[in-house]
């Protein structure tokens, strides 16, 4: 797909390394990430933590993804994107290499919060080179495009995983963190600041208006802006709460070993993949309210797929058609986001939206840590329906997007 495009006419090499940098960046954030799902079964044997204790590492993580995403929305919108972005890499690189050491929980918890604040500021950064170097009506694909690129960074986290985990045990899956590093020096040596945003720095007034109360100057744009945050607060749950407890889950339930979910975990990416391609071209050709219907309707229904599981073979089948729906979405909030909210405050509405969501919604793995202890799988996943048809009933509520059309450039 990304050869697809590179080779169109109209790509200018900006464009081209943009897309190549943000993919990657957000690959390797993704890695980050997943080390932890594939980390979680054996680092709760080797500490003797609970499962609650386990769950709130993902959610510390989301947490620092918060701080970072308001501090580093605020400095790329500042300072430019592509110092921020090459800085926010740094930190979550060395952050992440750093859990070789840890030796007790307290220890995790620092370090993750570290990592997820520059994961946190990587994010929003990112989406606003995208929407600053493509046209609208290709937003969305290139988002998406984009997104699959995390996609990737998961697939390969859990080849790490299988190959590590077994013979050097979890601390050392995280040394490979160290590898975005590279990739900070070549976004800094390479890739340049958008015509549009030089532009918009250019105006002095607009940079005295950047800061977060901008997302909330009336009543419709507060509602507007808390109610993405609701949805992405529902993206994340399902996302972060299935990806860090299902392989576990699955491990016990199923008897199957970390190689084996990792299996299931790139069959369930490679629908995500798909989905994400899918749903952003819906995205761009039908509007947000009918991709969004079709993909929060479909996520509530596939979730039960998974309480029909009962051997390897339909717990892959399944993590597809799930992957697919529930996060083939993903994407589509940066596009969306870009294009209802000005040039000059894009990467802190993208990454103070997003990062709210990340850090409400990482809670989930508390949650579903709970559930999975005190009720059984369909009670879990009954909970994860809910709650998408919730994010359908508000998305219909936000009055901007019944008449945004991504085909105007």
């Amino acid at each position: 797909m990304n050869q697809q495009l590179t080779n169109r006419p109209h790509t200018t090499r900006n464009q081209r390394r943009t897309i190549i940098s943000t993919s990657a960046g957000f690959a390797l954030e993704n890695m980050d990430i997943m080390f932890l799902s594939f980390a979680l079964a054996p680092m709760i044997t080797s500490l003797k933590i609970s499962g609650a204790a386990a769950g709130m590492i993902s959610s510390i993580t989301n947490l620092g993804m918060l701080v970072g995403g308001v501090i580093f929305g605020l400095i790329g919108d500042r300072i430019g994107r592509v110092k921020t972005f090459s800085h926010t890499i740094f930190i979550f690189a060395f952050a992440t290499a750093g859990m070789f050491f840890a030796k007790n929980i307290w220890i995790i918890y620092i370090l993750r919060f570290i990592a997820g604040i520059g994961a946190g500021g990587e994010y929003g950064v990112g989406i606003a080179l995208i929407a600053e170097n493509f046209p609208a009506n290709r937003v969305g694909r290139i988002t998406s495009i984009a997104a699959i690129g995390g996609q990737i960074g998961a697939i390969f986290a859990a080849i790490m995983a299988a190959i590590i985990i077994p013979d050097f045990g979890w601390n050392a899956l995280f040394l490979v963190g160290l590898i975005p590093v590279v990739l900070a020096f070549l976004v800094r040596k390479h890739l340049q600041e958008s015509p549009i945003f030089l532009a918009s720095k250019q105006n002095a007034e607009n940079k005295e208006k950047i800061s977060l109360t901008e997302l909330f100057t009336t009543g419709k744009q507060s509602y507007q802006t808390i109610a993405l945050m609701f949805m992405v607060v529902v993206q994340i749950a399902g996302y972060f709460g299935l990806m860090n407890w299902l392989p576990t889950i699955m491990q016990k339930q199923l008897k199957i070993n970390v190689s084996g979910s990792s299996i299931w975990m790139i069959a369930t990416i490679i629908g995500m993949s798909i989905g994400m391609m899918t749903f952003g071209t819906i995205l761009d050709r039908l509007g947000p309210r009918m991709a969004y219907s079709i993909f929060l309707v479909g996520s509530a229904i596939s979730v039960f797929l998974i309480t029909l599981t009962f051997n390897e073979a339909t717990l892959i089948l399944a993590g597809a058609v799930l992957g697919f729906f529930s996060n083939g979405m993903f994407g589509g909030y940066g596009a969306i986001i870009s294009r209802l909210y000005p040039t000059h405050i894009r990467a802190t509405a993208n990454n103070l939206i997003v990062n709210v969501g990340r850090a409400i919604g990482g809670f989930s793995s508390v949650v579903i840590g709970f559930l999975m202890e005190h009720y059984n799988l369909l009670v879990t996943m009954s909970f994860l329906s809910a709650l998408y048809f919730c994010s359908l009933a508000v998305m219909f509520t936000i009055p901007a997007l019944k008449g945004l059309n991504l085909q105007k450039k």
